[in-house]
Formats: C-alpha cells, structure tokens, sequence
C-alpha cells in the first residue's frame, strides 16, 4: 500500500507539475496568443498523462484523481474488487498532495515564488457545466475500458479526452479535484483562484456520479473480477 500511495502522489504530482509547468512555458513562448497558450498547455499535458499512466499504473492503477477512485471504491464496493475506504482515503490524500506540490514544483523551476495564490476567477454556472461534462465523460471512457475489458488503450484513450476536453468544454477540462487544488497555488495561466474551488469540485463530483451512472446503464452492475481503473496493477484484487 505505501508503494501504491507513493505512486499516486507522485503520479498526481507530475501531472500537475506538466499542467502548471507547461502553462507557464506557453505564456513566456506565446504572450499575446492566447489561443496558442492553450494549445501548447493542452498538447504537453496529452503526452505527459499518457507516460505517466504507463510508468505508474502496474503501481497504483494510476488515478491520479478522487473522483476516479471514488468511483472504483463506489463500483466495487458490493464485490471487494474496488478501493476499500481505507484505501480510498489514503488514495484521496496523497492525490491532493502530490497536486498542492506539482504546483510549488512547478513555481520554483520557473522561478516564482513557491506559492502564488491564484487570482483567476473561474466562477460561472457555465464553468460548472463544462466541468461536470468534462468529469461525466472521462470517468465514461475510463470505466467503460475497464468494463470492456480493454485497460491496455487506456493511456491512450485517456490522455487523448482529456487533450479534447481542454478545447470542447468550456472551462477547459481540469476534471479532478486533485488538479484543481494544486492550481490553485500558481497564480499562472493554469490557475484557478482558491474562491473558484468549491463550485469547480462540486461540479467534479456531481460529473463524477453521472459518468458512472452512464457506465452502469451501458454495461449493468460489475461483477466479481472486473479489472481496476485505469490499468490493473500489482494491488488488485
């Protein structure tokens, strides 16, 4: 379980590091287009989620985000084959960390001060709906894979969503309240001010929740067996 904790914060960690890091690239590189701001941060966080979901996934599954976790613990909960709430906290804990310290990660390397609050406001009923729909649809690609049987696409079907996401959904993806907290430490082109948070994980959660009731009527309830998301790895069961 620590090497699975471990891998999570650090999987979580380096994600974050990508996001925030590339962010702040992309402005230095494009400061008067935004739109290529975007396509930058949006292209580098495509390739470093898919490395990072092969080189930790045979570790931890490669979460890399509550509501993902959440949803394995929600789904096998009646077989034992998900996260036990034990898990499930320390899961959810070492994601939020390793987010918060992507982020001062990402600061320090481009020499800012470790931690800038966000100043980016991202509170808009619109937001949320892009959130919740971003959330909805990556948990459906997610656990329809594992139901399907189909694991071994999943740094490429995951990574390549959330690529999308990023320029169909209005507040362009964040997806996990891991993510989104982390961000809210880089007063940057990724961030979100600490206010925005609340209704930003609401929507998360909420997306969540419709994402796996769309895998169930797609699929109907698990049954013993069913591989973990996002990969099977070394602790399943």
């Amino acid at each position: 379980m620590r090497r699975r904790l471990l891998a999570e914060f650090v999987g979580t960690a380096l994600l974050v590091t990508v996001v925030v890091g590339s962010g702040i690239m992309a402005q230095a590189l494009s400061p008067r287009d935004v739109g290529l701001q975007l396509l930058e941060n949006s292209t580098a966080t495509v390739f470093g989620l898919a490395v990072l979901i092969v080189v930790l996934g045979p570790v931890s599954g490669a979460h890399f985000n509550p509501v993902v976790s959440l949803a394995d613990w929600w789904q096998g909960r009646r077989t034992g084959a998900g996260l036990s709430v034990g898990e499930l906290s320390g899961y959810v804990a070492a994601q939020v960390l390793g987010g918060i310290g992507g982020a001062v990660l990402a600061n320090a390397m481009f020499g800012k001060p470790p931690v800038t609050w966000s100043s980016t406001q991202r509170s808009s009923a619109h937001l949320w709906l892009g959130e919740l729909v971003a959330t909805a649809g990556l948990v459906l690609v997610i656990f329809c894979l594992t139901r399907s049987g189909r694991t071994t696409a999943a740094p490429l079907a995951v990574s390549g969503y959330i690529g999308a996401a990023y320029w169909f959904t209005s507040s362009t993806s964040f997806a996990n309240p891991a993510v989104t907290i982390g961000r809210a430490f880089s007063d940057t082109f990724a961030g979100i001010a600490p206010a925005s948070l609340p209704g930003f994980v609401a929507a998360q959660l909420i997306g969540g929740a419709v994402g796996l009731l769309l895998v169930h009527g797609l699929f109907g309830r698990p049954k013993a067996g069913t591989a973990e998301p996002v990969i099977p790895h070394l602790g399943s069961r």
